[in-house]
């Protein structure tokens, strides 16, 4: 029977005395203090990593990424992971909910950042040798302060983590339009109505009601945004599902099915092969 995928929270990966809802550490002093962090996992919190030395490769849900010095990795709430990495592989990483950084702004929350405010966009960064020297400056600031008890020491922590996210986004390349923040707004309603509905909801025209606009209206959001149509965005949020449940949970392929909405299990097959271009009994002994 295959295992439930774990889903950790920062009280995980909490040190004695230390905030909840915020962590920072060395990588490898992370991965030797927490173990649970090198098999394959999801976390509900905002994770960032810089790597300053080794290599491997991060798979983050199902897309293989390099690891190289430089190369940073943004992952939001929910997105499943893990890393084969060589043994010098060092950096920094930090992790915080998004109530820590969105209570002490107000004008701004952590999801006005390119690489967090939508789903769909590459949670991964290459830094020029030049930049890494700046960003390296700022992260092992933000270890030390934690570490630290340091008279108003969380105020730091999140100027620390507003620096880290206004250089990383001048260096963040994306696809979207990030000045028509309308449709950005939009979007990331769309997906989340998306992924609360996507097992009983298929179609756009069910999510264009729930915004109360057209279906073609929000389908020029989509292409605007993204380049893909709702159409598509719903299939890959099932499909991306499906696989997380294929690898990672007790269920058959039918049951699989029948817990995202389909009754059919040729239909399933049907239309996971469509968007894959691989039946799920074939993409389950080739990821195996």
């Amino acid at each position: 029977m295959k295992k439930q995928l774990p889903v950790y929270k920062i009280q995980h990966f909490r040190e004695a005395f230390k905030e909840t809802d915020f962590y920072a550490n060395s990588f490898r002093s992370h991965i030797h203090q927490h173990t649970i962090a090198t098999a394959p996992h999801k976390h509900d919190f905002f994770l960032v990593v810089l790597f300053t030395k080794g290599s491997g490769t991060h798979e983050i849900d199902f897309i293989t990424y390099p690891v190289k010095p430089g190369y940073i990795f943004l992952m939001a709430p929910g997105q499943m992971h893990n890393w084969s990495l060589s043994p010098n592989a060092d950096g920094y990483i930090f992790f915080h909910t998004e109530s820590f950084y969105d209570k002490a702004f107000t004008l701004s929350g952590i999801r006005d950042y390119p690489f967090f405010d939508s789903s769909y966009h590459v949670p991964f960064l290459h830094l020029s040798k030049k930049d890494i020297v700046t960003t390296e400056t700022l992260f092992k600031k933000i270890v030390r302060e934690y570490k630290s008890d340091e008279l108003m020491k969380f105020a730091k922590l999140h100027a620390l983590l507003s620096l880290v996210y206004i250089e990383l986004t001048r260096h963040y390349s994306s696809g979207i339009k990030i000045e028509n923040q309308s449709y950005l707004h939009k979007l990331r309603k769309a997906e989340k109505l998306i992924d609360s509905h996507y097992k009983t909801k298929k179609y756009p025209q069910e999510y264009a009601d729930l915004m109360h606009m057209s279906e073609k209206h929000l389908n020029r959001i989509c292409k605007e945004c993204l380049n893909k149509t709702t159409r598509e965005l719903i299939a890959e949020r099932i499909v991306l599902e499906a696989k997380r449940m294929l690898i990672h949970s007790k269920y058959t392929i039918k049951e699989v099915a029948l817990e995202l909405g389909y009754d059919d299990n040729s239909y399933f097959s049907r239309f996971f092969k469509k968007n894959t271009d691989e039946t799920p009994l074939a993409f389950l002994n080739r990821y195996k």
